[in-house]
């Protein structure tokens, strides 16, 4: 097999070996392994995953109503978490449609702005596919940058910078979480049909967020490169180096140490390994060659053992590398590549539809 041979070549850590050294062959095994898993990916690289806030409040400061010509109402909702008698607030977006045949499908999506619409936000769209989306901006959790001593990095973070300190993305993934606990609580959503996506750095904070979140159905990441969908070994474009040498406050300090890929205990299959037996979407861009095609769709690919684990087929595909444009959606797991540049445009958000909708259908009926 062609790309049983190219992950060979990668020769990425085992994600089914114990510690001790045996093979895992079980389901059940498997989520023993899976808090392993867990616990390196924040010793190593994202740091301390915060814990839900002992109290979450969220009020509505705005709506409305003429929004999608009135389809859909665009409504700002104020969120407040306490936690250790301190509290702390951040604005997110719901646009939920009013004609709905049952309970709606949702998405959770991480931006890089809080408009609504937006470039990479067609809200419009999704709602006349029967979809909710509820968003926020990244920057309104924490900023985008060194400065832990912002209002959410203080509360997320605890003012620990130990080897193990939590890094931005995992702070951005935490307010998705937060958003997935009101979301769940809306009766008009189905609870068991949400989707967790991102584009960019926000793809990798997606997957983390799927990865230690198993609420999310869906996990969706767009051109997330490097630390993200990606595989490190082997990469291509962005790697380890340059990407903590720019960005060494997304992870925990220990990751941003002078250690080579391959001397990592771990790659991003460790990632990817997560979420099934749940749904993956991987998202790539032809021209992206810093995130690297490739190295995604093959960190995909090596998912599939997991899969199988599950009685499930992962990302059913033919031998080969693909060429854009093509969307493999026909098992557990979707590998997605266009023709253009690294963008979450609404051919993207279309082939990420059309996945859930066929998912949904092959659904039990309630």
């Amino acid at each position: 097999m062609k790309l049983d041979r190219f992950l060979e070549e990668r020769a990425i850590p085992d994600v089914l070996e114990k510690k001790n050294g045996k093979k895992i062959g079980t389901a059940t095994e498997f989520l023993k392994q899976k808090q392993e898993l867990r616990k390196m990916l924040a010793e190593w690289e994202y740091g301390a995953i915060p814990q839900k806030p002992e109290h979450l409040d969220v009020r509505v400061e705005l709506v409305a109503p003429e929004f999608a010509a009135g389809k859909a109402p665009l409504t700002k909702l104020r969120f407040t978490a306490t936690d250790r008698g301190t509290t702390f607030s951040f604005p997110v977006y719901s646009v939920i449609p009013k004609e709905r045949a049952g309970k709606l499908p949702a998405f959770v999506f991480l931006n890089f702005r809080s408009h609504v619409p937006d470039k990479y936000l067609p809200s419009e769209e999704i709602a006349d596919r029967g979809y909710a989306v509820f968003s926020f901006c990244y920057k309104d959790i924490t900023g985008d940058d060194d400065n832990f001593r912002d209002a959410g990095a203080r509360f997320l973070g605890n003012g620990r910078r130990a080897k193990d300190a939590t890094g931005k993305i995992a702070m951005w993934a935490w307010a998705a979480m937060r958003v997935m606990d009101y979301v769940e609580s809306l009766p008009e959503i189905d609870g068991e049909q949400v989707a967790v996506i991102g584009h960019s750095r926000l793809g990798k904070t997606a997957l983390l967020a799927g990865a230690f979140d198993e609420r999310f159905r869906y996990v969706i990441s767009n051109d997330s490169g490097c630390s993200g969908a990606a595989l490190t070994r082997g990469k291509i474009g962005e790697g380890k180096r340059e990407i903590t040498r720019t960005f060494p406050f997304w992870f925990c300090p220990r990751y941003n140490e002078p250690t080579a890929a391959e001397d990592l205990p771990f790659d991003q299959n460790a990632l990817l390994a997560l979420i099934p037996p749940r749904h993956i979407l991987i998202g790539s861009a032809e021209e992206d060659s810093w995130a690297d095609p490739t190295s995604e769709f093959l960190n995909l690919y090596a998912t599939n053992r997991v899969y199988r684990l599950f009685g499930l087929r992962g990302l059913v595909t033919p031998d080969e590398i693909p060429n854009a444009p093509v969307s493999l959606g026909e098992g557990d797991a979707c590998y997605h590549v266009r023709r253009g540049m690294h963008y979450l445009s609404r051919t993207d958000w279309n082939a990420y539809m059309d996945y859930i909708d066929r998912k949904r259908q092959e659904s039990p009926k309630k």
